[in-house]
């Protein structure tokens, strides 16, 4: 496995490959690496001949200093657990090597996509999501990239704004990974106390609530029943939304296909995102 901090250098090796007829599957993450991570890379081998693993905590799309400055940071081990599962290349550059001065943003119109849900709560975090996955994409010219489901609506951001760019690289959502409890794999659990993780699992049963609650109730129905048995559980809520797959607005009296529950919520300090599908 080949470690990269420097454009020039993984762009010169991803040529190469290129040149030699190599499909190129890529990884964008922010370190902290875990099994959903992992399953990530392992359908990027399945699918491409050389997959490249980026790992690099991106300020731009932190809307509290407080979460970035806290966000866990090991490289290191990430590295290590890369290499036993026999990944090709990791991108591991500084904030210098992916903003230097003067660089441009991408300006992608996101419409209702970057203002509801995610957007209305983090203002500015997509554009930053967008402004580094696009760099990403710039530095890597993957054919193929891989990205978890638990971050539903950035799923949705990120194939909008590859089809909005006109970028030719195909975008693979992958199921998100779960504990064998329930809970989602996510960096942010490693902020969680045994305590809290057992806590956290009100996100996890809520949403099977309302999934089965979907079969007999309309939307607005299940919105409310689901949010009135969340407030008995130890968390705070965010938001809980059940949304069209597509557009990500609300749905209120009617089901449609691949109808999707997101929920928010606060572990103490730690905020914790998930989603379920309600309707298949």
């Amino acid at each position: 496995m080949k470690v990269y901090s420097k454009i020039t250098d993984l762009q010169e090796q991803i040529s190469a490959l290129k040149s030699g007829g190599k499909t190129i599957g890529f990884i964008p993450t922010m370190g902290a690496l875990h099994q959903g991570h992992i399953s990530l890379v392992q359908s990027a081998m399945d699918h491409c001949d050389v997959t490249v693993v980026s790992i690099f905590v991106n300020p731009t799309q932190f809307n509290n200093p407080d979460d970035l400055l806290k966000y866990p940071r090991t490289l290191e081990a990430d590295v290590r657990l890369l290499e036993t599962i026999n990944c090709d290349i990791v991108f591991a550059p500084s904030v210098e090597e992916m903003y230097p001065e003067n660089s441009l943003g991408y300006q992608v119109d996101l419409g209702k996509l970057g203002t509801l849900m995610e957007g209305k709560f983090r203002p500015g975090h997509f554009d930053g999501v967008v402004n580094v996955v696009g760099r990403l994409f710039d530095i890597v010219k993957p054919h193929k990239a891989f990205f978890g489901l638990k971050d539903f609506q950035q799923v949705a951001v990120i194939r909008y704004m590859t089809q909005f760019l006109k970028l030719p690289v195909e975008i693979i959502a992958c199921p998100t990974q779960r504990e064998s409890s329930g809970l989602a794999m996510s960096s942010r659990n490693m902020r969680l106390s045994e305590a809290q993780k057992t806590d956290a699992l009100h996100i996890y049963r809520s949403l099977i609530l309302a999934k089965k609650l979907a079969e007999n109730h309309d939307p607005k129905e299940t919105k409310k029943a689901v949010v009135n048995y969340f407030q008995q559980g130890n968390l705070q809520l965010e938001y809980f939304e059940i949304v069209d797959p597509n557009t990500l607005e609300s749905l209120s009296d009617k089901w449609v296909k691949g109808s999707t529950a997101c929920i928010v919520a606060y572990c103490d300090e730690v905020r914790l995102i998930d989603n379920m599908e309600l309707i298949g």
